[in-house]
């Protein structure tokens, strides 16, 4: 029997997890929930899924999803999550605040365990599926020094913040990596009118996305903004340390992708988890990082086991 899944938003990531749920062999995506002036719009990224304005509607027309997507900006998900698992829904997101997954964690716990349902957060490809491998790499390697090296490319996150300062009409953000896991940030904007580009300039550099950051932002107009607004990223992780006493260990993980697509399949992967974990009734916040990658896959445990261990 398949899980019944439900999108929380038609951005760049719900447009991908509804293409992900297609193609997931034992999940059915029974509707996307969006803004009410957003209902009836794009109607191709649907995919044929039905759209509501609220998840009672959603529940009423097709009953309750084993879990909800979240697929909006990371600064809306710990309200979003805390008020879907005390209503009794399990949820997954790919929040991306890293400074702020311990307390997200702690909050979501509460209201999981008080709707008695399972939170999955951080589930994304960083944090989330990098967060595994460096767990896995200090694992191998107990003493040394990790890297995380991002881009280059699009990070969503800093763009979602980008474009919420006064004045923009629209930005993308560009992470360059320098090496040793230090980025620099490359912002296009394009201007409101009336906007004044030094006021703009200061305000991103004055968001916690980009204040600790070298940061370069060009204005470019609205015709110009496709062309640079590529969505590919990546990420190369790098441990160096010791093996019990041997040293020169030295790991390495490289990856180049589709940003919001890589997302969206992890959540995926993490709604398979949480609808899981609910059966059994473990309750609770959890990040990828607790949860047996046995979990993240289709299919039954035994036959898994025999093809990847």
């Amino acid at each position: 029997m398949a899980f019944k899944a439900a999108v929380l938003g038609l951005g760049n990531i719900g447009r991908f997890a509804v293409e992900s749920l297609e193609i997931a062999p034992d999940f059915d995506c029974i509707g996307v929930v969006r803004r009410k002036e957003s209902l009836g719009k794009a109607p191709h990224e649907l995919r044929g899924v039905p759209e509501f304005s609220s998840m009672e509607e959603l529940v009423r027309d097709r009953g309750k999803p084993d879990a909800v997507l979240i697929c909006s900006p990371s600064r809306q998900v710990p309200d979003t999550a805390a008020a879907l698992l005390e209503q009794g829904f399990n949820t997954v997101d790919s929040f991306d605040i890293h400074d702020r997954i311990v307390e997200t964690v702690d909050r979501l716990d509460t209201a999981a365990k008080a709707g008695q349902t399972v939170s999955v957060t951080a589930a994304g490809w960083d944090p989330g599926t990098d967060s595994m491998l460096r767990a896995l790499f200090e694992a191998m390697v107990p003493v040394g020094t990790s890297f995380t090296n991002f881009g280059r490319g699009r990070s969503m996150g800093h763009s979602v913040a980008a474009r919420a300062v006064s004045g923009v009409a629209d930005a993308t953000a560009i992470t360059i990596p320098m090496g040793g896991g230090r980025h620099s940030r490359l912002v296009y904007v394009t201007l409101q009118p009336g906007a004044k580009f030094d006021d703009v300039h200061a305000a991103i550099k004055a968001d916690p996305y980009f204040a600790h950051d070298p940061l370069d932002v060009r204005e470019v107009t609205a015709e110009e903004m496709p062309f640079v607004a590529d969505a590919s990223h990546g990420v190369l992780l790098e441990r160096l340390g010791a093996s019990g006493r041997t040293s020169n260990q030295h790991l390495t993980f490289d990856m180049r992708i589709n940003n919001p697509a890589l997302t969206a399949q992890v959540l995926v992967a993490a709604a398979r988890a949480a609808a899981r974990m609910a059966e059994i009734r473990h309750f609770g916040c959890y990040t990828l990082i607790d949860i047996a990658p046995v979990r993240l896959l289709p299919g039954e445990r035994r036959d898994l086991l025999r093809r990847l261990v």
